[in-house]
């Protein structure tokens, strides 16, 4: 499954040939991610970034959702892509990561306009969430951009090496779906 958004944004369904330039990314942009991405420490190699690999192609075979990589211009710039999808409850969630140099250019919060009519239209969901680091303003903006719901305050419920970090949780039902 690949999806072209416009003439510079395309997600591509991540597969094992993509590790090492993810992994090359992930290294150059870990101090920034380091800030808000709990799973660096974890991501050490590019046989880390297959295993990751691995378990999405796994996640997705499931039927539980697709990880892409986000490419801007043709070059993997991120990942964008569900969270295991609950099919008994109809849930889901995204997740997003971008590099340094591929910031404001609308990239995520286009391609996130894409993930809703995938997970809304293809996998019949009913509710669709995106869980952000409480300050991780730009990371907020997207889900605020494309109308979903600020839901709740999640306290200290995630581990960001040093210290725990409370997560805002917006959420978009089938209903309200409208792009």
């Amino acid at each position: 499954m690949n999806i072209r958004i416009d003439d510079n944004i395309s997600l591509e369904l991540l597969r094992e040939d993509h590790a090492q330039e993810l992994f090359e990314l992930t290294d150059l942009n870990r101090e920034y991610l380091r800030e808000w991405l709990p799973w660096l420490d974890f991501t050490k190699s590019v046989s880390d970034t297959k295993k990751f690999i691995e378990t999405t192609i796994e996640q997705y075979k499931n039927n539980q959702g697709p990880q892409f990589a986000l490419k801007y211009n043709g070059v993997l710039c991120g990942v964008n892509g569900f969270h295991k999808i609950d099919t008994l409850h109809r849930s889901g969630g995204i997740g997003y990561w971008l590099s340094k140099s591929c910031i404001g250019k609308g990239i995520v919060t286009k391609s996130t306009k894409e993930l809703l009519k995938v997970g809304f239209e293809e996998y019949s969901l009913h509710k669709i969430e995106i869980h952000c680091a409480e300050g991780n303003k730009k990371s907020h903006a997207i889900p605020e951009r494309l109308g979903f719901i600020y839901e709740a305050r999640l306290r200290d419920c995630e581990w960001l090496y040093t210290k725990y970090v409370s997560h805002r949780v917006y959420s978009m039902l089938a209903s309200e779906f409208n792009i």
